[in-house]
């Protein structure tokens, strides 16, 4: 049998477990990565197997860009935007903290690792992965819970590399506090404007082409047409993908076509699903290695179990107080936008109850906008444009924060949802090889991803229901009454005028395309100011989606 036979039935042997597994856990009410995980690990430790080890660079450079842009791609932005106060500090500060203190313990608990050393196995330790965000989608939590989760999960990844690579390049070359703050900024400021620039591209790239197909094509080359410029200009690849991501994630719904946007859906969720199965079934097959590079070296796997576990508690502490000052400050934020909000509506209604007064100085206004010349009136309405959407997205926001407030028991979901993964495996393999005690680091490393999946993972549906948030995700119940007559309205105001001759005689689908790209259009202003929830606004484009590809296809039969 040759290499290439070889190879294939490997291939599709792991995609047929990682379906099998993927189905038995949905029976099970157990996350996919945790069962998939612990197979791997079962399989691992069988006499006949003998020692895995997968190249931490195909794992960093081939599977966690596409990863990462899939999970960009998906997630809710307006959302997002609301809280990015709170996901920048956890995938930031917290990232940064939670490995400095990591690093201090490590250094003082095992002889021999100095503390660049030692902060640069606190940064592979302190990424949560994006395991718990499945569980929290089952079991129905707060979306704004939810929404945090993924948003850390999606960018705490590439603030931990950073940091590792930054604080290797300290061990190696010996880099100054100040150099090495400046290091972490360039990696990250750079990529984000690389992939800025593709991902803007990407979306005008796509506009060009017809079809779904090649402008799928064009979406799957743009993880990696972002991570390598970035990674050839001394930044951070991943930061530059989930950029990438992000901006074709906001862009995406105004600028591509229905059988575009489903197709491109449909696909990344299946890579998703495969990427992110084969990641922790390989994860597990990797333990018995790990074992052995630990034996050849003489170093205590008692020692390894022990610091992890102590790494492990030391992360849940320091998360849970960083989640208790986040909180607090929140619901301060919170409150003082609440309070200028209702000033300024006392203030507003006061001005309504002036009517004589409010007439006169509209008369005024109308009358000056009428004597200007008309770039002067075409400026003025695109002031007060600008200034109805950014009043209106305000209000929305703290609409939204009020509905869905962040208290104690968010935070103590927030903290025990905090779980590491692959990513830590991944990038406690890049660490280099004159590295003091490597094997045991890497093996700390495994002993806090695998162990938290397993603890965390495992307790994490009983945790939810035991702080009474199963089932809470506190959608309004009128939203969907609510959006669809927003769309109504935009359908009975629709222009019909380019339909008129021979082209309206054609049949009744010209009219229905034409009301519904009016109703598009309301749906992307809607969006803007985000005026509902995005899960809401997610199932209206897609049922508008749905009512386009059918008109599409009957014209296409009709050809």
């Amino acid at each position: 049998m040759d290499h290439i036979t070889l190879y294939m039935i490997m291939a599709v042997t792991v995609v047929a477990v990682i379906v099998a597994l993927s189905a038995v856990s949905d029976r099970l009410g157990v996350a996919p990565p945790l069962i998939l995980m612990l197979v791997g690990v079962g399989i691992s430790l069988l006499p006949f197997v003998g020692s895995i080890t997968i190249s931490p660079e195909l794992i960093l450079a081939g599977i966690l860009p596409p990863l990462l842009y899939a999970a960009a791609v998906s997630i809710p932005t307006v959302d997002l935007r609301r809280d990015y106060a709170a996901v920048g500090g956890l995938a930031v500060v917290l990232v940064v903290v939670s490995a400095v203190v990591l690093g201090l313990v490590i250094h003082l608990l095992i002889p021999g690792v100095s503390l660049p050393v030692g902060i640069a196995l606190g940064a592979i330790l302190s990424p949560t992965d994006a395991a718990a965000t499945t569980i929290v989608k089952r079991l129905g939590v707060p979306s704004r819970v939810r929404i945090i989760l993924q948003g850390e999960s999606l960018l705490n990844d590439a603030t931990a590399l950073v940091l590792l690579r930054t604080a290797i390049a300290a061990t190696a070359i010996g880099v100054s506090f100040w150099g090495a703050i400046g290091s972490f900024l360039w990696a990250a400021v750079v990529a984000a404007a690389i992939g800025f620039v593709v991902g803007w591209a990407g979306i005008r790239l796509r506009r060009l082409v017809h079809g779904p197909a090649p402008a799928t094509a064009i979406s799957f080359l743009l993880p990696f047409v972002a991570y390598v410029p970035a990674e050839l200009a001394q930044a951070s690849g991943f930061v530059a993908v989930v950029a990438a991501g992000l901006v074709t994630a906001q862009m995406s719904p105004k600028h591509l076509d229905a059988r575009q946007r489903m197709s491109e859906r449909a696909n990344w969720q299946t890579v998703e699903f495969l990427l992110e199965g084969a990641v922790f079934f390989a994860m597990g097959l990797e333990l018995y290695g790990l074992i052995v590079d630990v034996h050849h070296t003489h170093e205590s796997l008692w020692i390894a179990a022990g610091v992890a576990g102590l790494a492990l508690l030391i992360v849940l502490v320091v998360r849970w107080i960083y989640l208790l000052v986040l909180v607090r400050g929140t619901r301060r934020t919170t409150r003082r936008k609440a309070d200028r909000t209702q000033r300024w509506q006392q203030v507003r209604e006061a001005a309504r109850s002036d009517l004589d007064g409010v007439s006169e100085r509209r008369a005024q206004v109308r009358a000056r906008v009428e004597e200007a010349d008309e770039a002067t009136r075409a400026r003025f309405e695109t002031r007060m444009h600008q200034w109805r959407l950014r009043m209106g997205r305000y209000l929305h926001d703290v609409e939204y924060l009020i509905r869905q407030p962040l208290g104690g028991k968010e935070a103590a979901l927030l903290a025990w949802a905090g779980m590491r993964g692959v990513v830590t495996l991944a990038a406690a393999q890049t660490l280099p090889l004159d590295t003091p005690h490597r094997s045991i680091l890497i093996l700390i490393a495994f002993f806090v991803a695998a162990g938290s999946l397993v603890i965390q993972g495992a307790t994490l549906s009983w945790v939810i229901s035991a702080l009474g948030l199963a089932g809470a995700d506190d959608q309004a119940d009128d939203e969907w009454d609510r959006i669809q007559a927003d769309l109504d309205r935009a359908t009975q105001n629709a222009d019909l005028s380019a339909l008129e001759g021979p082209a309206r005689e054609t049949g009744p689908d010209q009219v229905a395309l034409v009301q519904l790209r009016a109703r598009r259009q309301a749906l992307l202003e809607l969006r803007s100011v985000g005026a509902y929830s995005c899960q809401t606004l997610a199932t209206a484009l897609a049922e508008l989606d749905a009512q386009e590809l059918a008109i599409q296809l009957r014209f296409s039969v009709g050809e």
